[in-house]
């Protein structure tokens, strides 16, 4: 395995995995890259200065750009203009991995044509990470993102995905998460086994599992756990009907480990 400074002798796209939410989990190779790159572009500035901070890295004499899906057509041009100039940029979201449902297409599509490096830097990933601890099948998996938020163009998605046998994963805010699992319900079944995730490697971090009819409204409406939910779900729906749990074994949500935890400053 490498483990040489990463020291580029030509202009790179390092696409960089940043911690959910437990600042522990950067690596170290992700600590080098940001300390090193000539430029940085961020989904988020402000989150990424505090990443930054936590991590006693400095920006001095280099350049920190925002980089979203609000001006991403526009930037996408300026950070290759830089990387011509034989800049190595540096891309991350606001926590996880850039591109997988965060902005960054673009960017690299743009710097592969123009003949530039672009190399990962892996790390955390909602996605995966929700997946692992789902307890749902992880030998085949489908990854849907967000999924639109008109109803028939939504329907028509999951109506597509109705029979197939891998683990589906999904991104849902918490506003919208209770219709989803309702429509879910309807497309899959009820009986299908489900799991939604929150705050992931966070203070609150916790996971719900059972059947897509139990997670709607299986828990009380008093249960602050779930009442409070934060920013952004992870829906983990597989699409194959799983034994029902004899009735002498009620499902009931598991219990959730929460150490210490450094996090990323608010």
């Amino acid at each position: 395995m490498r483990s040489d400074t990463e020291v580029p002798t030509r202009p790179v796209l390092y696409v960089v995995a940043t911690p959910l939410g437990h600042l522990a989990d950067i690596s170290a190779r992700a600590r080098e890259v940001l300390s090193s790159a000539t430029v940085l572009a961020a989904e988020d500035t402000r989150s990424a200065r505090r990443l930054l901070s936590a991590l006693a890295i400095g920006l001095e004499g280099r350049e920190l750009f925002s980089y979203g899906e609000h001006n991403e057509r526009e930037m996408a041009p300026v950070l290759i203009a830089r990387l011509q100039a034989g800049k190595s940029v540096a891309l991350l979201s606001e926590g996880g991995t850039p591109l997988v449902s965060d902005p960054g297409f673009r960017l690299v599509r743009g710097a592969i044509d123009a003949g530039i490096a672009v190399t990962p830097v892996p790390g955390p990933c909602a996605a995966t990470a929700a997946l692992s601890a789902s307890g749902l099948p992880v030998h085949g998996f489908l990854f849907r993102g967000f999924l639109p938020r008109k109803p028939g163009a939504r329907g028509r998605i999951l109506a597509s995905l109705q029979h197939r046998e891998e683990t589906l994963i999904f991104y849902e805010s918490p506003q919208r998460l209770v219709r989803l699992l309702a429509e879910m319900a309807e497309v899959f079944g009820p009986e299908r086994s489900a799991c939604v995730a929150r705050e992931l490697t966070k203070v609150h971090e916790a996971f719900w599992r059972g059947s897509l009819a139990e997670l709607p409204g299986g828990r009380p409406p008093a249960d602050p756990s779930y009442a409070s939910i934060a920013k952004r779900f992870l829906h983990p729906a597989r699409t194959i009907p799983q034994p029902a749990s004899p009735p002498h074994e009620p499902r009931t949500r598991l219990p959730v480990d929460r150490p210490a935890r450094r996090q990323i400053p608010k």
